[in-house]
């Protein structure tokens, strides 16, 4: 090179930069020593909002204002370290006051010499992931529930017209199932809402708290009885109320309230007048009802006043696919309540998660993850963080059992996962999965999934 091409070199240098610059969909910004911004691309100008002649010559912090600024600035950090930050996630607020998710990396600048002269930072756009994200969490979830089993799937698809409908529900399932969530969850969905949701646990109480709570008192009902007492169906004024464990309630207590249910009044305690009832009544039961039935300890008109809408929840064992979309769902719940930062589960403590039967049901389960926060600081939650009862008997069974059963639902959810994203079209979810159609066939087989009749690619004539 002649000392005639060097100017021409160190002028192409900077512009190439620039060229390669504008033309990323990534942001960019560089900054001076004292965070005032040098350089700002045309990328971010579009996430933020801000020309590139307002944002040029500003502090950093008023042009690219994020939730890291004040306390966890990637930038700062970097400067502070001389290592570059990857990938961290957070939001900024755009020019018209959105919050706009990203992910954003550091590096520091320096001069020909080797000396710092100021940072750069590059930052994503999470928008559109952010919005898949959401779409993909919506189809496993309804209020508080979350599921991808074709079981719950049932149950997801009529609730918002059982929660908009008046009529009494009926709803059945193992002991930790989760049916008062349920039972809040059609009360959240439905026009009764902005009222109360009361529940109450028929079980625990004998029959003469019971009713007293039901349906409250008068004052002189009773020795000690100063002054008036609303019941919970008073309470309610125009909400919900769950009467759980409905099945361990007696045959006197039986008889009120199916007064309660046919004629829509009740009586307090000591009261010469009845009141009306402004509530809609969801019951539930671990119990076999029709069992009960024939034994005679529980009515069958009242069995068939609280049937009018009933809803099977089924037990965790037959739902394991649920397993890591609930211990995920319950990850994130006690890192909120525990001020954590727990990141998962490890691939061998999932595993004996979903080999275990679970006659607890999802409140066992729960109760297992919130144990293994006790233990688990941060990082993930691994095999000695489990309670015992679940480790003990670990070494009599194969862990490989165990991980083919785990990758086995795995692969089962990812193959479910394409063929809905692609309307059960066969060759696109095979190529969506990085596989032929026939491999696609042979999992199908040997997985035991089935598919509808109708390919995705036809359509339905009109």
């Amino acid at each position: 090179m002649t000392a005639s091409q060097t100017p021409i070199s160190r002028a192409v240098a900077p512009a190439s930069t620039e060229a390669i610059l504008e033309s990323i969909s990534e942001g960019v910004f560089t900054v001076d020593r004292h965070w005032r911004i040098t350089s700002f691309n045309r990328a971010a100008e579009a996430i933020t909002g801000i020309s590139r002649e307002d944002a040029i010559g500003r502090l950093c912090s008023e042009v690219f204002r994020s939730n890291m600024c004040e306390t966890e600035c990637a930038l700062r950090q970097t400067l502070k370290t001389g290592k570059p930050i990857i990938g961290k996630t957070g939001y900024i607020v755009n020019d018209d006051g959105d919050r706009i998710p990203i992910s954003l990396s550091t590096a520091v600048l320096r001069d020909a010499a080797g000396r710092v002269v100021g940072g750069a930072e590059t930052f994503r756009d999470l928008s559109e992931v952010e919005a898949l994200r959401r779409e993909l969490a919506g189809r496993y979830r309804i209020g508080d529930i979350v599921s991808r089993s074709p079981l719950m799937d049932r149950l997801f698809k009529v609730l918002p017209a059982i929660a908009a409908s008046p009529s009494t529900v009926l709803i059945l399932g193992e002991t930790g199932t989760g049916k008062e969530l349920v039972a809040r969850t059609i009360h959240a969905l439905s026009p009764r809402r902005q009222a109360p949701f009361i529940a109450v646990n028929c079980g625990a109480l004998p029959d003469t708290l019971l009713e007293s709570e039901l349906f409250g008192y008068k004052a002189g009902a009773f020795t000690g009885a100063t002054r008036d007492k609303p019941g919970r169906l008073a309470l309610t004024k125009g909400g919900t109320l769950f009467l759980d464990e409905i099945g361990d309630i007696s045959p006197a207590m039986q008889i009120r309230l199916l007064r309660v249910l046919e004629n829509r009044t009740y009586e307090p305690l000591g009261a010469t007048s009845s009141a009306k009832v402004d509530a809609r009544i969801i019951t539930a039961t671990h119990q076999n009802l029709k069992a009960a039935m024939k034994k005679g300890d529980f009515r069958e008109d009242l069995f068939y006043r609280i049937n009018v809408v009933r809803v099977e929840l089924p037990p965790l064992r037959d739902r394991r696919e649920d397993i890591p979309l609930l211990v995920d769902h319950f990850i994130a719940h006690f890192n909120r309540l525990q001020q954590k930062s727990v990141r998962g589960i490890g691939a061998e403590a999932l595993s004996l998660l979903m080999a275990h039967d679970w006659p607890g049901n999802i409140r066992e389960l729960e109760n297992a993850v919130e144990r293994a926060f006790i233990l688990c600081t941060d990082g993930c939650i691994e095999m000695p963080h489990l309670p015992d009862e679940l480790t003990a008997g670990r070494a009599s069974t194969p862990v490989s059992t165990d991980a083919r059963t785990l990758h086995k639902l795995i692969e089962a959810q990812s193959i479910q996962t394409a063929l809905e994203q692609h309307n059960y079209n066969r060759t696109a979810a095979a190529k969506a999965l990085g596989i032929h159609k026939t491999t696609l066939f042979r999992r199908l087989k040997r997985l035991g999934l089935s598919l509808p009749e109708r390919d995705g690619r036809h359509r339905a004539r009109s």
